[in-house]
């Protein structure tokens, strides 16, 4: 995975010009925020205009090495959480403990083709549980997707994160959207 990060990398600051790798004085590298959280790799204004890795938008990136392009896609995701048929609406959980839920999420404007797809939660200390993942097997630019009922122990106040990932044909998972729940006491 970290080869193809490069790899995308290299391609999209070749495609910025030759002069970038010899020319450190028009080069300023940047700290870069996307919704909130800074990227490690952070980004680059080259000549007044700001370049960053297309990797870290939350999207699927395809590279074709033949044209030397690169594709980017971001499919909506719109993702509900349910306990029993009660929708969980303002994501706030008044309580910590076990919960028993399932996530529910609508997928439209996939212009490229998946093999699966997955749900995951993560505790505000990191830690990381998948929830459920699927392959898929009939290409669509829109569905539907449920997980089964899920029990979670929100053992702590704060922020957890559900993650919906998409898995491209012959790639790796990638995030695609995130829904935040918040436990407290």
């Amino acid at each position: 995975m970290k080869w193809r990060r490069v790899a995308v990398l290299v391609v999209a600051f070749s495609l910025m010009g030759g002069s970038m790798l010899f020319a450190d004085s028009a080069t300023q590298k940047v700290k870069l925020f996307l919704d909130g959280q800074e990227v490690q790799d952070g980004g680059y204004i080259v000549d007044g205009k700001t370049y960053v890795p297309v990797r870290e938008l939350e999207g699927l990136v395809e590279y074709d090495e033949a044209t030397k392009t690169v594709k980017y896609y971001k499919p909506n995701v719109h993702m509900f959480l349910f306990t029993g048929d009660t929708v969980i609406g303002n994501i706030n959980i008044k309580k910590t403990g076990k919960l028993k839920f399932n996530v529910f999420a609508q997928i439209d404007g996939l212009r490229t083709d998946i093999s699966a797809v997955r749900v995951s939660i993560t505790a505000p200390d990191g830690e990381s549980k998948v929830i459920q993942s699927d392959e898929i097997k009939e290409q669509r630019d829109n569905f539907w997707f449920r997980t089964n009922d899920y029990t979670y122990d929100f053992k702590s106040e704060g922020k957890y994160i559900i993650g919906f990932y998409m898995k491209p044909v012959g790639g790796d998972y990638t995030l695609v959207s995130e829904k935040t729940v918040i436990a407290e006491k």
